[in-house]
């Protein structure tokens, strides 16, 4: 491919992105934690969990499928993890969870 073309085309695509109440409110759950440990680590926190969806809106693809078709994205700085699911059209965030978690609770909002 020809330079500045990227690898996956789909890459181009812009997708609607959806986030699951049940993955906000834990997302806001974590923020208020980390605000509680210390001033403004709740904000660095929500910022990298953007820097993720962010990444993942550019190129969702390059995200591994772990479980059936959800993929997963890795926050920097903190042991969280961003899980979604993508088709043609949309990007669904269904869960924003710690490392240390069970993973069966986001396996069964599937």
């Amino acid at each position: 491919m020809g330079a500045g073309t990227p690898e996956n085309p789909e890459a181009c695509m812009k997708y609607l992105l959806i986030v699951r109440p049940e993955a906000e409110a834990k997302l806001a759950d974590a923020f208020d934690w980390y605000e509680q440990q210390f001033t403004s680590l709740g904000s660095r926190f929500l910022l990298a969990v953007d820097a993720a969806i962010n990444s993942i809106q550019r190129d969702p693809l390059q995200y591994p499928i772990i479980y059936k078709n959800i993929r997963r994205a890795l926050t920097r700085r903190f042991p969280y993890q961003v899980f979604f699911t993508v088709d043609d059209l949309q990007i669904v965030v269904i869960a924003v969870f710690h490392g240390m978690r069970n993973p069966s609770v986001w396996q069964s909002r599937t």
